[in-house]
């Protein structure tokens, strides 16, 4: 098996642990709070905080970072490029920080007129409360963001991907110990309550926040991390980052636009619509982080390399390969899914009309899944190659796709219009992306062998997963609902095989 096989395995394991444990928040989560406005508050105040990290030091960095920090590595030293690192590192905490405090002093009106207009003026205040506290985690992230993409530099992908399951262990804390009334009972065992309410998921998420940035560390101490204080705008490596950076910036503020305007429009819609939306889209990013995220993670910093090394042929099978595991794995996938998935939501305790609007939000997202898995390798392909005006335009041309298509279709379908107005958008920026791949790389897309195997497979999975589904079989609904979409995973494995063994030989 190669390095780059067991490097994606490795990170889908560890991105897989972190979906289960966020689903397990996200169930004990629904259980105490239901589609209440309380929750609605939570979920929307956390946009801001989280556009401020994807922007200066989450997507943006990283995809920007690692070329430059790759290419340092090749053509220096490790030292060379750690000194690049702590000059970035002392940029982006300042840049952050400053930042995070103008948006904690405006946070009232920011609510009140962009993020939730359609928000009771109670709501909004309590939404101004958590973003303001949110703004502590997002500075814990803006490290960690860095610490990633230096350790990814390094060709480390282990630590990097348990973080995620650390935070989701603080914000377990959060909702199991510091939110609830009443302390869980396990067996004979009372555990403690500090009656926090939605503040205890928002104490919870600054913990692992922490505990995120802390997992990261030692990794550090291995590759001899050692820290500069300074910036130097004039360095070449520095400037290399900022011209990469810019665009990269925008591209990112497109695709935060978009989920701000999610919650802006679902929250003049029926009351759980945000909530619902952010459940979808959980559902929909289990398969699209272990496939796509996965995938796209591993392989950006080894085709910067091959950039590096002028190796433009071992560049475009790299794409290739990528592009066809990624189609087979993700036209079943969301097929299966979507027709298995009402067992999966109703674990969460809504009631019926809760459950379907949960559904057919989910089922919306998914037309979107093969979409924004193949995004996530396109975007690199282009910043490994050092060139970030592309996914900047094409990224532009989605977010006002997904606005004409979310007005029209929101309204028209409520909540799973926006989810399918998302979908529909980002599997429009996909193909762009990849035709514009093939016009300089030819080859880049021949896919038409995997396709002609993958659709129609996935189309007989889906109705053996509704046939199961249909019998009266004495199972509780999560295990029938998994069993069911393992069965149409089992049909659909053997007619995938030879993309399955492009991923351990690459």
């Amino acid at each position: 098996m190669s390095r780059f096989a067991r490097s994606t395995i490795i990170v889908a394991v560890f991105f897989g642990l972190e979906k289960v444990l966020g689903f397990v928040r996200q169930v004990i989560i629904a259980r105490q709070f239901g589609l209440s406005p309380e929750l609605d508050a939570f979920n929307a105040a956390n946009n801001l905080p989280d556009l401020l990290f994807a922007l200066i030091s989450g997507g943006a960095l990283a995809i920007a970072f690692i070329p430059v920090l790759s290419e340092t590595l090749q053509k220096q030293d490790q030292q060379a490029a750690w000194d690049l690192f702590s000059r970035i590192a002392n940029l982006v905490f300042l840049v952050t920080g400053v930042i995070a405090l103008v948006l904690a002093l405006l946070a009232g009106p920011i609510v009140q007129r962009v993020v939730t207009p359609g928000f009771s003026l109670e709501q909004q205040h309590l939404v101004t409360q958590i973003m303001r506290l949110d703004l502590i985690a997002t500075l814990l992230f803006s490290l960690s963001g860095l610490v990633i993409a230096g350790l990814q530099a390094n060709q480390h992908f282990l630590l990097p991907a348990m973080a995620p399951s650390m935070y989701d262990l603080g914000t377990l804390f959060g909702v199991i110990i510091l939110a609830p009334e009443t302390g869980y009972q396990i067996g004979p065992l009372t555990l403690p309550s500090f009656g926090m309410g939605v503040f205890g998921l928002v104490y919870g998420s600054i913990i692992g926040a922490f505990l995120f940035l802390a997992i990261q560390i030692p990794g550090l101490i291995r590759y001899k991390f050692r820290w500069t204080p300074t910036i130097n705008l004039k360095n070449p490596g520095v400037r290399k980052v900022l011209v990469l950076m810019g665009p990269r910036i925008l591209t990112v503020l497109f695709i935060q636009l978009v989920f701000i305007a999610t919650d802006n429009i679902a929250s003049r819609l029926l009351p759980g619509s945000v909530t619902a939306l952010a459940y979808g889209w959980l559902f929909m990013q289990v398969p699209e982080t272990l496939v796509g995220t996965a995938i796209g993670t591993v392989l950006l910093p080894t085709i910067s390399e091959q950039v590096a090394r002028q190796d433009m042929n071992a560049f475009r099978q790299s794409l290739n390969r990528a592009m066809r595991i990624i189609l087979a794995l993700t036209i079943p996938a969301a097929v299966l899914v979507m027709v298995g998935i009402r067992p999966l939501v109703g674990i969460l305790g809504f009631d019926t009309a809760g459950t379907d609007l949960v559904v057919w939000v989910t089922r919306g997202f998914l037309v979107g899944l093969m979409g924004h898995s193949l995004i996530e390798v396109a975007s690199r392909a282009f910043y490994a190659q050092q060139q970030a005006l592309i996914p900047l335009g094409t990224s532009f041309l989605a977010m006002l796709a997904f606005f004409i298509l979310a007005i029209g279709l929101g309204y028209a379908l409520s909540a799973p219009g926006i989810a399918l107005a998302n979908g529909l958008a980002f599997t429009g920026e996909a193909a762009l992306l990849w035709y514009l791949l093939n016009r300089r790389f030819k080859g880049v897309v021949e896919v038409r062998n995997t396709l002609i195997r993958a659709i129609p497979v996935a189309l007989s999975g889906g109705l053996l997963v509704y046939a199961l589904l249909r019998l009266a079989l004495p199972i509780s609904g999560i295990v029938l609902g998994v069993l069911a979409i393992g069965v149409g995973g089992i049909l659909v494995l053997p007619f995938i095989l030879p993309e399955l063994r492009l991923l351990i030989k690459m």
